[in-house]
């Protein structure tokens, strides 16, 4: 997903979880008393290994469900136990085993993903340093704890460190790696006045700044807030699917005392009416349910993995069907992410070959992106890039070179600061026009003298356009861009893409409020990021998708899908699939109710001999499960970009 494997250290993470441990020992019992039965051993033995089966996976959720009985609550997993519990009593003690493992092995899944979510919110506070250079009034330097710095403090920024607070820059110039905060794709020049971030990255040069806002309320922290806080309100959608199974599970238990109570009352045998009951309760049980909803999602889940997009639920692959509007943010998802040049804007009389070629020699000892930029394009462009003398780099204005006895110096317009208007004035209009067209002006002046000007650009990615498109044709809405990049380079984007919606220069709180303003106005928002200021909206989002190669920790995991391999098409083949599966879904209830209607009326009316009415409820199982294999077949997935 991002490179990196899982190690041994995460399967441990995983492992130390007390759910995920019951689920695999209970699972494991389980299978080994499934063998026993079918080799024929004694039945002593398997009985034996599916009551540990029962006592392994069930005692969590029995407890559970008893503890909160005081409450006048009852859920479907304490139903399960009982369900459980009474076939094991009338002989069918392989379905009550069934139902514990499926039930203990969701318990470990939920687990599982409320791990992983918390673990990813607290590395993010890692991206801001422990300790801090503190300046004191007499001059003197002291290194301390970033948690102790107080509003108004001095510090000392180096470079190459990571800012340990929100402050405003004294003195000092610097270029500032910020794209975790606001999306920007290149370094930000920093000088006295501006606001530097909590968890960026300091570039060559070095800053005096006085901390301007408590740690505890960075922007970094807030992103931390803001991601726990719409993760909760995130989980209140499934209140009403707990009141169902309040109410079915209250009229099951209801209905099996009735069924085994009043008959007794009335004077008839023990023995019968507790294989009523239980026939009952089994037929009743919702199995079917729940396998007719859970093999076709979990069969889309795996086949959009095979087309390189991770799904982390089942509930999130059947809500993907109601997204009526998609958000993109744009460095690193509608674009590459990287700058490429995306043109040569040469003075008059000067060869444009020969401009590129001088600036890459000047540019060849950096390693700032924008010079990558310049170097790639020169060997794209068969260039020979000459050595570079007495070279130095001015953090915030660019570099200066001897290139074949010529001064070159390559950078910021504010280079051009430093010529007379009238020689300036020409290559100052291009650089206007550049800016304009949403792209990133590089000048390049050679003894004294502006040669030209070097557009580059975040290139956007091959499909974006054609994904627009389908999305909008799908959803029946042109999908919209959010990014905290500038106005000019965003609608640049969002014009070559398709998108009419366009806001720019958002913080992640910014994104958060403009996903809760769409959502206000009814619509289900699905939103797709690639960095941690991404991942707030991420989780405001109805549904957050992340890119998979070069998302942030915090953004993949907040999302609740990943493009692994950042194709854009994937997009809305994933919703038409959910779509289908959705399709899938319904016609299994249909089948599951069918069957549970049928037995539990023919137990209440006649008599329903419980061999068969195992083999009804676990024929529909069958069934319903069947159904919702189909959508493994390839064919399910119909890219249309």
């Amino acid at each position: 997903m991002s490179g990196r494997p899982a190690g041994p250290g995460l399967v441990a993470r995983f492992w130390s979880l007390a759910e995920v441990r019951w689920a695999a020992i209970a699972t494991g019992l389980f299978a080994l008393g499934g063998v026993a039965q079918l080799l024929e051993s004694p039945p002593a033995l398997w009985w034996a290994l599916y009551l540990a089966c029962y006592v392994t996976g069930g005692w969590e959720p029995a407890l559970a469900g008893l503890r909160a009985l005081p409450e006048r609550t009852l859920d479907v997993d304490l139903l399960m136990i009982v369900a459980a519990v009474g076939a094991a009593s009338i002989g069918q003690v392989f379905d009550g085993a069934l139902l514990i493992v499926i039930f203990a092995t969701s318990g470990a899944l939920e687990a599982v993903a409320t791990a992983r979510t918390a673990d990813s919110v607290r590395a993010l506070l890692d991206l801001a340093p422990e300790r801090a250079t503190r300046l004191l009034p007499d001059g003197e330097e002291e290194v301390i704890e970033a948690a102790d710095l107080a509003v108004d403090d001095i510090i000392r920024i180096r470079p190459g460190e990571r800012i340990a607070a929100d402050a405003l820059v004294l003195d000092g110039a610097s270029d500032v790696e910020q794209a975790t905060i606001t999306g920007e794709p290149l370094p930000v020049a920093k000088t006295a006045g501006d606001e530097v971030f909590a968890g960026t990255l300091n570039g060559t040069g070095s800053l005096i700044a006085q901390v301007h806002r408590p740690v505890g309320e960075s922007v970094i922290a807030r992103i931390v807030a803001l991601v726990e806080k719409a993760s909760a309100t995130k989980a209140k959608t499934q209140l009403f699917i707990e009141k169902v199974e309040q109410w079915y599970s209250v009229a099951v238990v209801v209905a099996t005392l009735a069924l085994f109570g009043v008959p007794l009352a009335l004077g008839a045998e023990l023995q019968p009416t507790l294989l009523r009951a239980m026939t009952f309760m089994i037929v009743a049980s919702p199995c079917a349910v729940v396998l007719a909803t859970m093999p076709p999602l979990l069969s889309a889940i795996a086949l959009a993995g095979r087309n390189g997009v991770l799904v982390k639920s089942a509930l999130v692959m059947e809500r993907l069907a109601d997204t009526s509007l998609v958000a993109f943010d744009k460095t690193g998802t509608l674009t590459t992410g990287s700058p490429r040049l995306a043109g040569v804007h040469a003075a008059a009389g000067v060869d444009t070959t020969e401009l590129l070629r001088l600036a890459a020699g000047a540019e060849d000892p950096s390693e700032h992106p924008l010079a990558v930029a310049v170097l790639t394009a020169a060997q794209e462009r068969g260039l020979p890039v000459p050595p570079a003398g007495d070279f130095d780099s001015t953090p915030g204005h660019g570099v200066t070179a001897l290139i074949e006895g010529r001064r070159v110096a390559v950078g910021r317009p504010s280079l051009l600061d430093q010529l007379p208007d009238h020689v300036a004035a020409e290559t100052r209009h291009v650089v206007t026009h550049v800016e304009g067209a949403g792209h990133t002006a590089v000048v390049v002046v050679v003894d004294g003298r502006p040669w030209g000007v070097l557009a580059l650009a975040d290139h956007i990615r091959s499909r974006a356009a054609a994904t627009v498109e389908a999305l909008t044709a799908l959803t029946g809405a042109t999908p919209v861009l959010l990014t905290g990049d500038n106005l000019g380079a965003a609608r640049h984007l969002a014009a070559e893409a398709g998108i009419a919606d366009t806001y720019a220069g958002l913080l992640p709180a910014d994104k958060v409020d403009r996903v809760r303003h769409v959502q206000a106005r009814g619509q289900r928002v699905l939103l797709v990021g690639d960095g941690v200021n991404d991942a707030p909206a991420l989780a405001t989002a109805e549904l957050g998708v992340a890119m998979g190669r070069q998302g942030s920790d915090l953004a993949l995991q907040t999302a609740d899908a990943v493009l692994v391999r950042d194709d854009l098409s994937a997009l809305p083949a994933m919703i038409a699939l959910s779509r289908r599966a959705r399709r899938v879904v319904k016609a299994n209830l249909l089948i599951a109710a069918a069957f549970i209607i049928v037995l539990v009326t023919w137990d209440l009316t006649g008599h329903l001999p419980l061999p068969l009415g195992v083999a009804g409820h676990e024929g529909s199982t069958v069934i319903v499960g069947l159904n919702g294999l189909r959508l493994l077949r390839q064919s399910g997935w119909r890219q249309t970009t």
